[in-house]
């Protein structure tokens, strides 16, 4: 390896004599020491694991010049989740000199050069560097704004009220949200919203949970606001809601799990409330529209359907289909004065169609390349959409949709020419010979082979696609003559419902198998070799990268795990984690636990194993993912492996950072180079 650095030793980890006997079986856990974040001994390790790391990171020569790229990439202006409200359109922007997202709003009519005025910067509002914008909803004619900011990456937030027209607050204040749902009144009198119960008066296990609907008169003290739903299946359920146009009918949909939506229809004008679907494993949007409501569903489809009724027979038995299920997966739709645009995916790649009201297509809406969709709002007063374009090389920008064309809305300053980038797209077989796609993304000037650096990454959880999007660290990594691939593996949404139910609970292993899958067809190909492959996952990603290090140490060269789950027998127990059992399991139930502990990496580091190099990163104020699976892990392959002078086991703890959402550009740069600047160096041979 070229231009090695100097590796200090490992700072000393005290390894603790635990095992505790779980079903009958008999689970180590030396390391549970670390699971305490405040604990002065756990300050003294994270602050020594992280001037060791410092001390190699910043002594690689090609991190300067990658954190000047990246900066550069990740300051261009992106604009993306436009709402439409009356005369008025609201986008979230970054870039050019901001920072973090901030809110701006523009005259929706006002034609594609209208300039746009900053309405809420989080950070001058409060002052604070890590002060993020985390959601937004306006009136409907778009006069105030709700919105929230929360601080540290913590994404715990306190909602506000802003005066669109003079740009001053209102005096409501309500804290205890988290990426809150917000329905106001058509008068912005009043509105419903969901928010948590103070973590004051809770007990420490049970905060995080119990959202509820509440009901708030603007200008009125939080403390006499009235509770409008909270009739939950369970604490960790998660309910939204939302008006119709008018403020008489209330719609609460409560998500339980990604497999399962209740939906719950309020007649405000006599309290009467009906059930319009409970208890069946299936999803479900509706909104109202007039004297119906339209939605999509999937519910006997499972790439989702196009359903409306009546209001006055609402109930699932009287839905009826004027969107078909086809092979498309359906994401979402937006209904304009006189149109029906559906947004779906084939393979991860956003379609969009033009349809009449009546669910009548018009025709397909043509899209640039392999692209995506990020948000789509469209206009009840005009026949008109906002959405917002990405793609790999290409920024997230503003378009408008009319009747046959897409225009896009608004001057962006390019930092990269996408035309100097190949997205291909293609499809590998899995272990069970189920096709699983694949994007890989080049700069057109590299002809990839077996010594091209290669980074896989994916996902595989939780209903999530891996899509195409704008990526400064695959920019940065492409033009610097590497290969990026993206596997859609089971566990997401890439081809439907099944395909996400396929990776989840007792099928978990399959999802790791599909990745590991990826990265044998990348090897056998000839596109790399395992010398020059890269792992990197951040989240769920994050334990699907820790999994494959200790069932497959041959698989790769190097692994970034981000934010990452790591022990699955224990993961309940912190923060907001037991919103994630029907995706894992529990593993306080017998069966649950057998194949939890069966694939927990933490449990399967194997001492005297040779591993891949390995950095993990975490936030010591992440409020998802408790930074304690990061410490544990790190601290366990640390121990175990045998090649720790070729293939350093690093650790970075960022302070007043948390899962990744609502961090600066600053702070974004510094993270993406050190974590380049660790795999270059690595796949560097």
């Amino acid at each position: 390896m070229t231009d090695a650095p100097a590796i200090p030793p490992v700072p000393a980890t005290r390894r603790a004599d635990i095992v505790e006997r779980m079903h009958g079986v008999d689970v180590a856990d030396p390391y549970r020491w670390l699971e305490d974040g405040t604990d002065p001994e756990v300050r003294a390790w994270t602050t020594a694991q992280n001037g060791r790391t410092r001390a190699v990171l910043d002594a690689l020569p090609g991190r300067d010049a990658l954190h000047r790229r990246l900066t550069e990439l990740l300051s261009v202006r992106v604009v993306g989740g436009a709402r439409v409200a009356g005369d008025r359109l609201f986008t979230i922007e970054r870039g050019d000199g901001l920072d973090q997202a901030a809110l701006f709003v523009r005259d929706a009519l006002g034609g594609p050069d209208a300039s746009s005025r900053l309405l809420v910067d989080p950070q001058a509002l409060l002052g604070e560097e890590t002060a993020a914008l985390d959601w937004y909803h306006p009136t409907v004619d778009g006069r105030l704004v709700a919105f929230g900011c929360s601080t540290g990456g913590d994404e715990r937030s306190t909602l506000r009220i802003i005066d669109v027209g003079t740009g001053e607050l209102l005096a409501d204040e309500i804290p205890h949200t988290r990426a809150a749902s917000v329905a106001w009144l058509p008068s912005g009198e009043a509105f419903a919203y969901t928010r948590y119960p103070d973590p004051a008066l809770v007990p420490a296990d049970e905060r995080g949970y119990d959202r509820r609907v509440w009901w708030h008169e603007v200008g009125q003290h939080p403390g006499h606001d009235e509770l409008v739903f909270g009739d939950l299946p369970d604490p960790t359920a998660w309910p939204d809601v939302s008006l119709s146009p008018d403020g008489r009918w209330m719609l609460v949909h409560v998500s339980l799990g990604w497999d399962r939506v209740d939906v719950h229809l309020i007649d405000r004008s006599t309290g009467e409330r009906t059930t319009l679907i409970e208890g069946v494993d299936a999803t479900t949007g509706l909104r109202v529209v007039g004297d119906r409501i339209v939605g999509i569903t999937t519910l006997d489809a499972p790439r989702g359907r196009v359903v409306e009724a009546t209001l006055a027979a609402p109930t699932a038995n009287d839905w009826r289909t004027i969107v078909p299920e086809s092979d498309a997966v359906l994401e979402g739709i937006s209904v304009t004065a006189r149109s029906l645009l559906v947004l779906s995916t084939r393979s991860a790649v956003s379609q969009l169609a033009h349809h009449h009201l009546d669910g009548r297509l018009v025709g397909a809406v043509e899209l640039p390349g392999l692209s995506t969709v990020v948000g789509l709002g469209g206009s009840l007063e005009r026949d008109e959409a906002w959405l917002a374009l990405t793609s790999f090389a290409q920024p997230t920008a503003l378009h408008r949709w009319t009747p046959g064309a897409i225009d896009p809305w608004g001057a962006t300053r390019a930092a990269v020419d996408p035309a100097a980038f190949v997205v291909e797209q293609v499809r590998y077989p899995s272990t069970d010979r189920t096709s699983i796609g694949m994007f890989v993304v080049r700069a057109a000037s590299t002809d990839p082979g077996p010594d091209t650096p290669t980074i896989l990454s994916g996902y595989g959880g939780f209903s999530v696609t891996l899509a195409p999007e704008y990526s400064a660290s695959i920019v940065a990594h492409c033009e610097a003559g590497g290969v990026w691939a993206v596997a859609n593996i089971r566990g997401g949404a890439e081809e439907g419902d099944e395909w996400h139910r396929a990776g989840t609970r007792e099928r978990k292993q399959q999802v790791f198998d599909d990745f590991a899958a990826a990265a044998d067809w990348l090897v056998a190909e000839g596109r790399t070799t395992r010398p020059r492959l890269a792992i990197r996952g951040g989240s769920n990603g994050g334990l699907l990268v820790a999994t494959e290090l200790t069932q497959r140490p041959d698989l790769c060269r190097a692994v970034h795990c981000a934010v990452p789950l790591t022990d699955m027998v224990r993961f309940p127990r912190f923060l907001i984690a037991r919103l994630w059992i029907p995706e894992y399991g529990d593993p306080d139930e017998a069966a649950d636990f057998a194949w939890l502990h069966a694939y927990s990496p933490y449990h399967h580091v194997v001492d005297g194993t040779c591993y891949p190099a390995l950095l993990v990163t975490t936030g010591e104020e992440d409020s998802r993912v408790d930074p304690c699976h990061a410490r544990k892990f790190a601290a366990a392959v640390q121990a175990a492996t045998t090649c720790a002078t070729d293939h350093p086991v690093l650790v970075r703890v960022e302070s007043q950072a948390g899962h990744g959402q609502g961090k600066p550009v600053g702070r974004q740069a510094d993270e993406a180079a050190d974590v380049l600047a660790f795999l270059h160096w690595q796949l560097a041979g």
